[in-house]
């Protein structure tokens, strides 16, 4: 007979496999994630206007170039593509250059970035895209209120949005997107779907709602606002309303059960998934009778969040730093925690760096070094890697606004056979 901890690493692997060929099937077949975080998909093959017989089946030009980029890439470029740093400053030159020496996706901005208004952040983040065709994930904290990088940001935020009704979130992070796009940036981590009615907590001012619904109704109405304008982040996944202590310092933990969550904490965060967010970013969160290590290293958390709460964007952790922060021993070795953050499923990993990581341990080439053994000995499966540098992969390619093919493979990109093709002469 199966032991507990067994069986459930078989049903792990189960699901992760389902949701393997489904990212298969979805690339392959059916589409790119949009703005909105879904997936088009459309059944039926579009038919050219003209064909000849023995004419190619149509490939899409988007998809194409997906499967063409992924297969150029090796397992380090693959691996690197799943990191976001911040490195300080506003030296657009500086921040390139380490994001092209070691292949970092993405770029998150923090205050120290900010030299000015936004129009003068548009001009950092504009030079820090080597490649038009596939531009770096940039992100920022942009909740309003007492967290705000941007300035110019009045729109009310957190508490102050309590007593006011749903509309009233959808305008203020309508407004809060726009100048978010203004900046230049993609991504905002900028929807809190924590809920707690603890006024004391470390997160309470920063929540939408002190009850799980009216929290749910602002955070869906939130995601609203935002879309179109920049790719709004649920945040902090599974919930950091259930503690009151600081995620930063220390790993908030919870005793409530698996179904008491799904009463509470899990309903912003469905509701704001059914708004459409193509984001949610895992909290170094720990629910005891869930799973026993923090949010962002569980495979256990990952799977409810895939499988139960259906959302199929992107993950992103919390900084990882924070992790070393709180002082357990089990978190001491930032490689260590990268390898169990990639493992559990996260598809992108967050590190808010010093000017000198090594201050805070962290070599990037190291961190890289680990992730590519990691995959190498089995501990990281390559399939799953594969799919989340796909999503990745997909929203850069969407926010780029360019189409067709990473490489133009000839007629049978565009569904056609030199069997087929007329030729007309005089």
């Amino acid at each position: 007979m199966l032991r507990g901890s067994a069986r459930a690493t078989i049903v792990r692997m189960r699901r992760r496999l389902r949701r393997l060929r489904g990212a298969v099937v979805l690339i392959a077949v059916a589409g790119l994630f949009t703005v909105t975080g879904c997936v088009s998909y459309d059944p039926a093959p579009r038919e050219p206007e003209a064909r000849g017989v023995g004419a190619a089946p149509l490939l899409n030009p988007d998809q194409l170039y997906l499967l063409q980029r992924l297969a150029d890439m090796d397992l380090r470029e693959k691996l690197g593509a799943q990191i976001m740093i911040h490195v300080p400053g506003t030296d657009a030159g500086r921040i390139r250059g380490v994001v092209e020496q070691h292949g970092f996706g993405g770029v998150i901005l923090m205050g120290d970035n900010v030299g000015g208004s936004a129009d003068a952040v548009a001009r950092l983040t504009s030079a820090l895209h080597a490649e038009p065709g596939l531009p770096l994930l940039t992100a920022i904290d942009q909740e309003g209120g007492i967290v705000r990088r941007l300035p110019g940001d009045s729109a009310p935020a957190g508490r102050a949005l309590w007593g006011s009704p749903p509309s009233a979130a959808e305008a203020a992070f309508r407004d809060r997107a726009a100048l978010v796009a203004r900046a230049g940036v993609l991504i905002n981590f900028g929807v809190v779907a924590d809920v707690t009615p603890d006024r004391s907590s470390f997160i309470s001012g920063r929540v939408l709602g002190e009850s799980p619904d009216s929290s749910a109704e602002r955070v869906a109405a939130a995601v609203r606002g935002e879309l179109g304008a920049t790719l709004p982040t649920l945040k902090h996944f599974p919930g950091h309303g259930a503690s009151p202590a600081d995620s930063h310092v220390s790993v908030p933990r919870s005793s409530i059960s698996l179904e008491e969550w799904r009463q509470t904490h899990a309903v912003p965060f469905a509701a704001g998934i059914a708004a459409g967010a193509p984001l949610v970013m895992t909290g170094h969160l720990q629910f005891d009778e869930i799973s026993a290590v923090p949010a962002t290293l569980s495979a256990e958390w990952i799977d409810i969040l895939r499988d139960d709460l259906g959302f199929e964007g992107v993950i992103v952790t919390d900084d990882m730093i924070m992790l070393q922060r709180s002082g357990l021993d089990d978190y001491a070795d930032p490689r260590r925690n990268a390898v169990r953050a990639l493992a559990a499923g996260n598809d992108l990993l967050l590190y808010v760096l010093p000017g000198d990581p090594s201050t805070v341990g962290i070599d990037p080439a190291g961190l890289l070094d680990a992730l590519v053994a990691a995959v190498e000995e089995g501990t990281v499966s390559e399939a799953a890697v594969d799919e989340s540098v796909l999503r990745l992969l997909a929203v850069r390619r969407q926010a780029s606004g360019e189409s067709g093919p990473y490489r133009d493979c000839g007629p049978k990109c565009w569904g056609q056979s030199p069997r087929g093709v007329r030729v007309v002469t005089d």
